[in-house]
């Protein structure tokens, strides 16, 4: 499978993932947590990059900087759904209080430190109101995070 063909199909990927995520918001009325809008942030960033990189369609050292960036945001949103997947599986008398919604949060603290706040997540994040196969969505962003990434590096090595 050529390059082009896999960061096509990975970007419709990411566009699907998005629109199913609004999708629970408008639709299902499922809000989300502080740490599921960063999570949606890491898969935007994600797709920006591989759209770049499905545009430009390198053959040398580009494939290095668009697989770099590509892995950095994989990372990061695997990083803050792992994050959120061991919030839900905290005893209840150990999940973190609920704490303001993120829109205050980012206005009242400097973004790195709103940043930190939000990463150690609250009893928002650790609630799990909807399933599928018996997974949260938590659960299912890291799988797809993992995958992404996978896919990443067999994109990185793939020269055609």
């Amino acid at each position: 499978m050529s390059r082009r063909l896999l960061n096509g199909l990975s970007l419709i990927g990411i566009i699907a993932i998005l629109a199913f995520a609004l999708y629970l918001q408008y639709v299902k009325g499922e809000d989300p947590c502080p740490l599921c809008i960063f999570q949606r942030i890491a898969y935007i960033a994600l797709a920006v990059w591989i759209l770049l990189d499905w545009i430009h369609n390198p053959k040398s050292w580009g494939v290095y900087i668009y697989s770099f960036f590509e892995i950095i945001c994989a990372l990061g949103g695997l990083i803050i759904a792992g994050r959120q997947v061991w919030l839900q599986h905290l005893p209840p008398d150990l999940v973190p209080a609920c704490g303001p919604g993120l829109s205050y949060i980012l206005a009242t603290h400097p973004f790195f430190k709103a940043f930190s706040i939000v990463l150690q997540g609250s009893g928002d994040c650790a609630v799990v109101t909807w399933r599928f196969l018996n997974l949260s969505i938590a659960q299912w962003s890291l799988c797809l995070f993992i995958t992404f990434l996978f896919l990443i590096l067999i994109n990185l090595f793939n020269r055609r």
